[in-house]
């Protein structure tokens, strides 16, 4: 059986940052998913500031991990965006009389 060596290569690594960050930029719109999108997007960053680094030591092209960084950030910045607007809609629907509510959703109808 053939063992598999490593080369130090930079491009799984690359790759794997760049799907986390577009994973986090399409799953922080999702409001349910937006926790998970955020860690991912974090995961995102880690992987590529890595793939920077081994591709800078290896001499390969940085293009990958560059992408997979800044769309992990950008895919933080949304995700921590939709958190906050998850907590903020969980805490004044929590805070708000349920009569009051049902009377909003009346109006709506009505109209």
């Amino acid at each position: 059986m053939e063992q598999y060596q490593s080369n130090g290569s930079s491009k799984g690594i690359s790759i794997a940052a760049l799907v986390c960050g577009i994973v986090g930029i399409v799953g922080g719109w999702i409001p349910g998913l937006s926790w998970v999108t955020l860690i991912i997007a974090i995961v995102g960053i880690v992987l590529g500031a890595i793939g920077m680094k081994k591709a800078k030591e290896n001499n390969e092209p940085k293009g990958l991990a560059t992408a997979g960084l800044v769309l992990g950030i950008i895919g933080t910045a949304i995700a921590v965006l939709a958190v906050i607007c998850v907590v903020c809609f969980a805490t004044v629907i929590s805070n708000t009389d349920p009569s009051q509510l049902n009377d909003l959703l009346n109006q709506l109808g009505n109209n």
